[in-house]
């Protein structure tokens, strides 16, 4: 491994890769499906296929709820944040976890967790509890579940496939989970008239079985070396912060997301250029697409991501994936037709799903063994609060500036960001395996 500082990166579990030979016609541009020849990791992503589609009727299925019971959006605000501040603690505490005990024993018992809680939030659905204050609880419960086990479920995939197929297992799971944030709520949709709400929940159960069970055939997965027993506390957690500083590729990687999701995620402003910009097609019409147009970029962008999980410069992938994003939502902000616009939200998306294949890559190759849960910790932190962040500015700039000038001009801010740090700070672009 070629990298402009040292870290030192172990086998995974003594695998080798596949040779990367070039595949014959069309396949070479279709995923890289490699790491599914893996026994284990084939267990992990077949139940992520499951999950993926029902965690997201849960998603739909809380704030309907919520806004059955109010009748306030304010409320389904709130209850957001009930569910983002105890995913942040725990994400971080988590990682420390899932460096210092067995990860396949973690995610055995937060996986059950969650699956437990979906039972809960299905009971009191179905009793007709009508309680906001219940739901608000069982959604902080299952969210400290999720960011204890998010860490351990990622950092465990550099212990199941060979770094050099890094690329290809990112690309496969975010696939999948991109395409569970198209179907799912198009499901859900279709599925409350005719089934109601609480069989949402126990839907989402039920898929979590499946989960739990692929878990427990993964093998053990525990820490790597030997000496003294590793503790999970602030200390460790705070030790994370300090190996992220001490490897400008990792901090690099984090202030890329950063740099795309804060100023470049306009969704915020979709309502609002829905019923302005975009209201010739049709409100209603114009949001929905609007809202699925970079997932099914992705998607797209991981049904063909043979073009490129096979590099191996992922630094530069990672620069001109957040570039390319940063280019593609200016000229959605400067597209006052829908369809162009929500084609330039497709490209988005794709370069999205390139940012992410490279920057799960490389945090998972980048990172020692001991570190990788608290780097995924980080992670699932960046990942969940830059949108919401986003939310914040860009509902503000576009008050300001209007909508369209706000999107274009955050989108123009990322080039720029991205490209000052790729010239002032070269580990990014010195990294490659």
């Amino acid at each position: 491994m070629d990298t402009s500082e040292s870290s030192s990166t172990e086998p995974a579990t003594g695998l080798t890769a596949e040779p990367a030979t070039p595949r014959p016609g069309w396949r070479r541009w279709a995923m890289d499906t490699r790491p599914l020849r893996i026994p284990a990791y084939r267990r992990l992503w077949s139940s992520t296929v499951v999950t993926s589609v029902g965690s997201q009727l849960t998603a739909v299925a809380v704030p309907k709820q919520i806004y059955d019971i109010t009748h306030s959006s304010a409320w389904v605000g709130y209850a957001s944040l009930a569910g983002l501040v105890p995913m942040v603690v725990f994400a971080l505490w988590g990682g420390a976890v899932a460096d210092t005990v067995d990860r396949r024993k973690l995610l055995l018992v937060t996986n059950t967790g969650i699956a437990v809680t979906s039972v809960l939030f299905w009971a009191q659905a179905a009793t007709g509890l009508d309680s906001v204050v219940v739901l608000m609880v069982l959604l902080a419960l299952q969210q400290a579940f999720f960011g204890l086990n998010s860490p351990a479920r990622s950092a465990s995939i550099a212990r199941l496939v060979p770094a050099e197929e890094l690329p290809a297992a990112n690309a496969l799971g975010s696939t999948v989970m991109q395409t569970g944030l198209v179907a799912g709520p198009l499901l859900a949709g279709v599925l409350i008239p005719v089934i109601g709400l609480p069989e949402l929940y126990l839907i989402d159960a039920l898929a979590l079985c499946v989960t739990v069970w692929a878990v427990f055939r993964l093998p053990a997965l525990p820490p790597l070396g030997e000496g003294p027993a590793r503790r999970a506390g602030v200390r460790e957690i705070t030790a994370g912060f300090r190996y992220i500083a001490g490897h400008k590729v990792l901090l690099l990687s984090f202030l890329a997301d950063i740099v795309a999701m804060v100023f470049g995620m306009p969704r915020a402003l979709f309502p609002q250029l829905a019923a302005q910009t975009y209201a010739p097609w049709g409100e209603g019409l114009a949001l929905g697409v609007l809202f699925a147009g970079i997932p099914v970029g992705a998607v797209l962008g991981g049904l063909f991501s043979g073009v490129f999980s096979r590099a191996r410069r992922h630094g530069w992938m990672v620069i001109w994936a957040v570039v390319g994003w940063g280019a593609a939502i200016a000229g959605f902000g400067l597209s006052g037709n829908l369809w162009p616009a929500v084609a330039f939200l497709a490209a988005a998306g794709v370069a999205d799903m390139i940012s992410m294949v490279f920057r799960g890559a490389i945090l998972l190759s980048a990172a020692t063994d001991e570190m990788r849960g608290r780097m995924q910790g980080v992670f699932t932190v960046v990942v969940a609060g830059g949108p919401r962040l986003a939310d914040v500015l860009h509902g503000t700039a576009g008050a300001v500036f209007g909508p369209r000038a706000a999107v274009a001009g955050g989108g123009v801010l990322v080039v720029v960001l991205m490209l000052a740090l790729a010239a002032a700070i070269p580990a990014l672009r010195r990294y490659r395996i």
